[in-house]
């Protein structure tokens, strides 16, 4: 029986550079699995010249690209989609073996990219363009939509898949091409979900370059995508900090941008809520992905006369939760991307503890291979505290 890594077509050595040809002449990264603290392959990413190359490739694809029509665009979309469907399974189980999700969240992630390519199928026959009275006699004004070239995705760890298909399934029907900066920390599927790409692609006769990857760090890949000419629209999700950097640099070449950034997330709970479920709603958007999601639930705000049965029943949960191995389906929360993240997670609860906070639950690491795991923490906190200010991307609820 074939392993998930034979069917996606890995290796243990895997060239992070794809544009109609597989290579990587870059420094090599070595994959650990925050599960277990096991090694999964190493990945040769992007070196100088790799980068120049790639781009002028897909510049080359979308060229070609650009003159077929939509719904022939969008066959190799719907075909994607469906290729997509066909290895869910071996997809949603390498994105939990790489960041750590429950396979629950790894296989719905990859219903999310399922999805997206199902939509846009459909948009592929309704790029509308208008048609406009004129004032000269039996004229007539018509508009149409051009594509733009080669974009940019950058990624983040959190979603390695998921983000880069919202936005490269539109693209692809829209008749962009796209190049793909994974994050350093999830370079494997993304090498996995471009070998599919490139299968549907060479099926289909598009040039596999409208879907290029480049795996790299930031200075290698990241701020030569911002910085580049050749790449008018610049799609980045990350930290707000990171946000602002790419704005900078896309918009001083008068570039543009798509920003998922950082969020602080409240919840609010009134007195006539009903407490179970907003207890429930609270609870999973605080340890969902072990915290480490932009739309994590990070802070709860309550009316004073249900505050304490709020607590309790949140302490309930938590007392509760299962936390584990997140391949085994009786776990909710796995553990977090890696060593440091867990650090950053204890330096926050530190500084909360420093302003006068108090830990209700957790806030330790666990003694775990790997790790990477902790209990999460739950703790009170005033508005005006400096922490609460600022996002902690992981399992701390104020």
């Amino acid at each position: 029986m074939k392993t998930p890594f034979e069917k996606l077509g890995l290796t243990d050595n895997n060239a992070g550079v794809f544009d109609g040809e597989w290579r990587g002449g870059g420094a090599t990264i070595e994959k650990i699995s925050p599960i277990d603290g096991r090694r999964l392959a190493s990945i040769r990413t992007a070196g100088d010249d790799d980068y120049n190359k790639s781009i002028s490739r897909a510049h080359e694809a979308f060229l070609k690209w650009r003159v077929t029509p939509g719904p022939v665009r969008g066959e190799t979309v719907r075909r994607l989609g469906n290729a997509l469907r066909e290895l869910k399974h071996e997809l949603g189980q390498l994105v939990t073996l790489e960041t750590g999700k429950i396979i629950a969240e790894g296989e719905g992630e990859l219903q999310e990219m399922i999805d997206i390519c199902d939509f846009a199928v459909g948009q592929s026959r309704m790029l509308y363009g208008l048609t406009i009275q004129s004032e000269r006699p039996s004229h007539r004004l018509m508009e149409q939509w051009h594509p733009l070239g080669v974009v940019a995705v950058i990624t983040a760890f959190n979603f390695p898949v998921a983000v880069w298909s919202w936005n490269a399934a539109l693209a692809a029907v829209c008749g962009d091409a796209t190049v793909w900066k994974p994050s350093e920390k999830t370079p494997l599927t993304a090498i996995a979900v471009t070998k599919i790409a490139e299968r549907v692609c060479r099926e289909t006769g598009a040039d596999p370059a409208i879907f290029t990857l480049v795996v790299g760090d930031r200075k290698t890949v990241g701020q030569k995508l911002a910085d580049d000419p050749r790449v008018p629209l610049v799609s980045a999700t990350g930290s707000t900090n990171m946000g602002f950097n790419v704005a900078k640099a896309v918009n001083g070449r008068l570039g543009r941008t798509i920003l998922e950034l950082g969020g602080n997330n409240a919840l609010i709970v009134t007195p006539t809520a009903d407490l179970d479920m907003a207890v429930q709603s609270i609870f999973f958007g605080a340890v969902g992905t072990a915290g480490q999601r932009c739309t994590s639930t990070r802070r709860v705000i309550m009316h004073e006369s249900v505050a304490s049965k709020v607590r309790d029943k949140l302490l309930g949960a938590y007392n509760s939760l299962p936390i584990g191995n997140p391949l085994d389906r009786k776990t909710v929360m796995g553990p977090l991307i890696d060593k440091h993240a867990v650090d950053m997670v204890l330096e926050s609860i530190q500084r909360l503890k420093d302003e006068g906070g108090e830990v209700l639950y957790g806030g330790e690491r666990l003694t775990v291979p790997g790790d990477c795991y902790m209990k999460p923490c739950l703790t009170t906190a005033k508005p005006d505290f400096e922490i609460v200010k600022h996002e902690t991307f992981g399992p701390l609820l104020y």
